[in-house]
């Protein structure tokens, strides 16, 4: 079958969540179908991984978007047209008619779209078009506003999430089938628009890669918190732990240590290394030496939707979870069993300590959830689900 597949980034190096799933998805569909891919970038410098991708696909495409997202372009297109700024800053110039002459001339069967924001890229086609939704992003940018402290800008940043709400809405109306990663997302999607036609394709992770990596024995307990910080879920959940949890863990463990790991970290975040236990660490190269040296992980996420990545990792890696309900959605994971859940900052702190006093009991969860992520979260599993999807959607 003969695919053209378009993403808002390049799916190498493996740097996000949205990266490892996708470039994990082609490296096991390569051998099912052509895939011509359609990717954007936002430096030159990313050229150079085009190699690595071209192992999986036919041809790999390039659009260059604008590096900064705050450039006049990108705010004057939001502010005169009816898109709000998350489509703006993915509308390379070019890519329409570029993906418009590839879909005259190329007898494709489908077309998969990663994000509503690259739908504006696809012209009005009969090709049918799977739409893969990652997370919900109105809501995800809803949760920011509502923390947004710079009161006069709100009514602006509002009327921005009601444009994402608006396109996000009517993508899901026009792609002929949608992929969600979890349950949650799927019947989400169902109460707004009930004829649609969703799959849930979850996420997944490479567990013999994570296995590898053997864990160390610690001197004092570690928390650690992983995250990649231009992801707004994040930032929260990170001053969430230093500022509510992190002190009703240091009074019941004062020779505790928390860690945290992740790509891009703000001003506010880096300024947490300045706290005394507390290292902020964003040059780690192999991230399985973070879980291997963690006595847990800790992810306290109170918005944004869709599977964890570094919840999969850490499960695949033998490191005990304590997450929210929220950060835990899209993983068959039993609260008790293979994960402790809480949702305040009280009870993430109590059950991180009873990881941390318990060696039994975080054994035993840790080898629950990594029985877990090898039965249900294989990226072959994955990838068998997606190729059904395919071929149904081609063949209708």
């Amino acid at each position: 079958m003969k695919i053209l597949m378009i993403t808002p980034y390049l799916p190498y190096p493996l740097l996000s969540g949205g990266q490892i799933r996708t470039y994990n998805l082609l490296k096991n569909l390569k051998d099912k179908h052509e895939i011509h891919l359609y990717a954007l970038i936002k430096d030159d410098a990313e050229k150079k991984s085009v190699s690595e991708l071209e192992k999986f696909c036919r041809t790999v495409n390039l659009f260059k978007r604008s590096k900064r997202p705050f450039t006049l372009r990108n705010v004057l297109l939001a502010a005169v047209t009816p898109y709000p700024f998350l489509v703006t800053r993915n509308l390379p110039i070019k890519a329409k008619s570029v993906i418009t002459n590839a879909l005259n001339k190329g007898n494709f069967d489908l077309i998969h779209a990663e994000t509503f924001y690259v739908m504006p890229n696809i012209p009005q086609t009969p090709v049918p078009i799977l739409l893969v939704e990652q997370t919900i992003e109105y809501l995800v940018y809803q949760d920011f506003v509502k923390q947004f402290r710079v009161a006069p800008l709100k009514p602006f940043l509002m009327f921005d999430v009601y444009k994402i709400k608006r396109w996000e809405k009517y993508y899901w109306r026009r792609a002929k089938r949608l992929a969600t990663m979890s349950e949650e997302d799927r019947q989400f999607i169902r109460e707004v628009v009930p004829e649609a036609k969703i799959d849930v394709v979850s996420n997944g992770v490479d567990a013999e890669f994570f296995q590898e990596v053997k864990r160390k024995r610690l001197s004092s307990p570690v928390v650690l918190f992983v995250g990649q910080f231009k992801w707004m879920p994040n930032r929260d959940a990170a001053h969430f732990i230093h500022r509510e949890i992190w002190p009703h863990i240091k009074r019941a463990a004062p020779d505790c240590k928390l860690w945290i790991v992740g790509r891009h970290p703000t001003a506010d975040i880096q300024a947490l290394n300045n706290e005394p236990d507390v290292v902020v660490d964003d040059g780690i190269e192999d991230i399985r030496q973070a879980y291997a040296a963690a006595s847990v992980l800790l992810a306290p996420i109170r918005s944004g939707r869709g599977t964890k990545y570094k919840i999969l990792e850490a499960m695949a890696s033998g490191t005990p979870v304590v997450a929210t309900s929220l950060g835990i959605e899209g993983i068959k994971a039993v609260n008790g069993t293979h994960v402790l859940i809480a949702d305040d900052a009280e009870g993430l702190a109590e059950k991180t300590i009873e990881i941390l006093s318990n060696q039994e009991k975080a054994k035993g969860i840790a080898e629950a959830a990594k029985k877990l992520i090898l039965k249900h979260y294989n990226w072959k599993k994955i990838s068998r689900e997606l190729d059904r999807i395919y071929r149904q959607l081609g063949k209708a």
